[in-house]
């Protein structure tokens, strides 16, 4: 590698001149094997006493991931930007020119080129002009190992450079050491994985693709020449950071240099070096904030894999490490994100509220009886860009709106929360046909106070008494989402119990006073089946999931499989799935809440919903789901499914409680997850929910109402009343 002469350097150079330059003429009249043995028989270890490095390469890998096509690239993480790639996948013109360029005596000699080494020394110590290295490739390769192994110190890889005699001799016998027991080609194939190309390329996979955006196999005569005259002074020769002409000029070299191996004729010498410089350069992305272009929704996934990635073992003992092993294990990580879902969530994410709104649509999507994510949306830019003044959060951010976690403890739900009532109600014994004749108010046994109190009781209200009011069972009380019932019904079941199913099912409480009811005061948390509790799509998506796959929860998993580098599947992934409902309990749920989005349960119970469009843009294709209102609209939630996926969305102000988004938009909410859902399901064949058993069915004390009856709502389409005045209380007194 052309270079100035440090002192050491020469000092290095002289003495050791000065036990082979006498040697020289007839080093040059021995075969290379001969002087091999010759010089180091006595020096050369075992292959088995070699560091590990060198027996099993430890060099830092790009780690890609993938959406659920196994195809589609999401990003890829590094520290040191490597892939590495077998031979067979390496353009044999390629592996030529280096060999041309750095080693033409490669597959003669023994690991040290005595010969070349010699006549190097020799030119040395004349002089006059750059420095002559007379390292093989072998020897290059075992210098590229220990000066970049991770496993080893800081001041151990400075000392795989070190200009002296002692780290000559120790290359040596390393580099003849790993030819008594490696192939040429494997040796080869090792350095041109590890060698740097200039301009943050490490090996031949990532120079290729960052000079060239391609793939190593199909380097031409031209281009590979151009890279394997680059190692020599990877930084001075760059054509993208360094000197354009040097770099020709050192490709006009090597082109020679195979010409005079008989690698390539002259005439193609020639031909190549008419070719006009072309680059193509390719930056590769790095991270979540630089996933492939016009996708950056797709960072919010990303985000979320990252964060599940560093609390699994199998990459490590601790959550650096685990970051580490990301960034340099040279992973294959295929996610389970659907493109063509996770593009419908994200156009109707935007189509609701603007990049540059205040308010938010996350939206997430969950596949039932595996818990892989499908799809993480919203109208804002995964990107760490700066926002306009007094924009906190919008258009660009990276707190993760969508699945919680960090500052982000969730959104209130609203009456999707009566789903947790209604299962632990079934739970208990009750059947489908309990029923109760539900006022327009309701006096509770929960102190409250102020103007919507009842005589210094919580006395929680229907949004629309006309509607609403009257002898409801589960299904017309969920579908019309009738408060007074499903607040009696809590009273009826014990509300920890209600608190107890949530958590069950996956509801993560990450707002202190919310942890702090569920922890100490469940029983008494009257307004909980209003869903006064933060949560998030994710877990409200996935609650669902497991009433749809009638019962059996499976942890929300961001991934299909993860490949190691060396081709083994790492044992991560696989769906992680338990049952913690009866399976009729389960099915006498989903057959409630079909009632909601206007279909009809086999038992004819259903008579009205607060989401009955759904039907329409589903094309009667079974489906359930509920909608949910917060206190004055604050939120609007929407959270529908099928045998074969559950979505959610919940509209909000992540910045602002207090800024209510209004019920006009809650249409707009049912409206985009019921097209995520058909997009989600498109191609797939329908598939029907059973119908929950007699037993738990009952027997409807009134007669039944057939045909699904309009949605005779007021224009106040909150179906909620909401968190409550004993939440107010409480908040007060916390």
């Amino acid at each position: 590698m052309a270079a100035s002469r440090s002192p050491l350097s020469r000092l290095f150079t002289v003495l050791l001149a000065g036990l082979l330059a006498g040697l020289a003429l007839a080093v040059a009249a021995l075969p290379g094997n001969l002087l091999l043995g010759f010089a180091t028989r006595s020096a050369i270890g075992s292959y088995a006493a070699l560091p590990a490095s060198l027996r099993t390469p430890a060099t830092p890998q790009r780690s890609y991931l993938y959406a659920n096509d196994g195809k589609t690239l999401i990003t890829t993480f590094y520290d040191v930007n490597r892939t590495d790639v077998p031979l067979s996948e390496i353009a044999p013109v390629m592996r030529q020119a280096i060999v041309a360029a750095e080693d033409r005596r490669f597959y003669e000699h023994g690991g040290a080129d005595l010969r070349g080494l010699a006549r190097a020394l020799v030119a040395n110590v004349k002089g006059g002009g750059t420095e002559q290295g007379g390292s093989t490739l072998t020897m290059q390769y075992v210098r590229n190992v220990l000066k970049t192994d991770p496993t080893r110190t800081a001041e151990e890889r400075a000392a795989a450079t070190d200009p002296t005699i002692g780290r000559k001799l120790q290359e040596i016998r390393y580099a003849g050491a790993l030819e008594q027991s490696l192939g040429k080609d494997e040796i080869l194939n090792r350095y041109l994985n590890i060698a740097y190309f200039g301009s943050g390329a490490y090996g031949i996979a990532a120079a290729s693709q960052k000079y060239f955006g391609k793939p190593p196999a199909k380097l031409t005569l031209a281009e590979s020449a151009l890279l394997a005259g680059l190692v020599q002074s990877p930084d001075a020769y760059s054509p993208i950071d360094g000197d354009k002409d040097a770099a020709l000029a050192r490709r006009s070299y090597v082109l020679d240099s195979m010409a005079a191996t008989g690698a390539i004729t002259a005439g193609q010498a020639a031909q190549a070096k008419a070719e006009p410089l072309t680059l193509h350069p390719t930056q590769q992305p790095n991270g979540c904030t630089a996933v492939a272009q016009g996708h950056d929704d797709w960072g919010y996934f990303c985000d979320y894999l990252r964060r599940w990635w560093v609390t699994q073992p199998a990459f490590g003992a601790t959550v650096p490490e685990r970051e580490q092993a990301l960034r340099a294990g040279g992973y294959t990580v295929v996610t389970s994100l659907d493109p063509k879902v996770q593009a419908t969530a994200q156009q109707q994410a935007t189509k609701v509220y603007g990049y540059d709104n205040k308010r938010a649509l996350p939206i997430a999507a969950v596949q039932p009886g595996t818990g892989q994510v499908l799809a993480m949306a919203v109208n804002r830019h995964y990107s760490l860009a700066d926002n306009p003044n007094g924009q906190a959060n919008y258009p660009n951010t990276v707190n993760p709106l969508i699945s919680g976690g960090a500052s982000v403890n969730g959104y209130q739900a609203g009456s999707t929360f009566k789903l947790f009532t209604m299962l632990a109600a079934l739970e208990s014994g009750r059947t489908l046909s309990t029923g109760f004749d539900a006022p327009a108010k309701l006096p509770t046994r929960y102190p409250a106070e102020g103007p919507g109190s009842c005589d210094g009781r919580w006395c929680p209200a229907n949004a629309n008494p006309d509607w609403m009011d009257g002898y409801r069972m589960m299904w017309d009380g969920f579908g019309r989402s009738v408060n007074t019932y499903f607040v009696w019904l809590a009273e009826q079941v014990g509300q920890d119990k209600v608190v107890e199913m949530a958590q069950r099912l996956g509801i993560t409480f990450r707002a202190g006073p919310d942890a702090d009811f569920a922890r100490n005061d469940a029983a008494n948390w009257g307004s909980f089946t209003l869903g006064v509790a933060a949560t998030t799509p994710l877990d409200l998506a996935n609650a669902y999931a497991t009433v749809a796959a009638e019962g059996t929860y499976c942890t929300p998993v961001p991934v299909i499989s993860v490949t190691a580098a060396n081709g083994d599947k790492v044992p991560v992934g696989q769906p992680s799935c338990k049952r913690v409902l009866d399976a009729d309990v389960a099915r006498a749920a989903t057959d409630a809440a079909r009632c909601p989005v206007g279909q009809q349960s086999p038992y004819g119970q259903c008579n009205g919903g607060t989401a009955t469009g759904v039907n329409d843009i589903l094309d009667g294709r079974p489906a359930a789901g509920k909608t949910g209102s917060s206190e004055e609209n604050a939120t609007e939630t929407f959270v529908g499914f099928t045998p074969q996926v559950a979505v959610a969305g919940i509209a909000a102000n992540p910045d602002d409680t207090t800024d209510s988004v209004g019920s006009a938009v809650q249409a707009k909410v049912i409206d985009a997850v019921a097209r995520v859902i058909a997009t989600a399901v498109k191609g797939q064949p329908e598939k029907a929910f059973v119908a929950p058993s007699r037993e738990l069915a009952g027997e409807p004390r009134r007669p039944v109402e057939r045909a699904p009856v309009p949605d005779r709502r007021s224009t106040r389409e909150n179906d909620d009343d909401p968190r409550s005045l004993l939440q107010r209380w409480l908040d007060r007194r916390g």
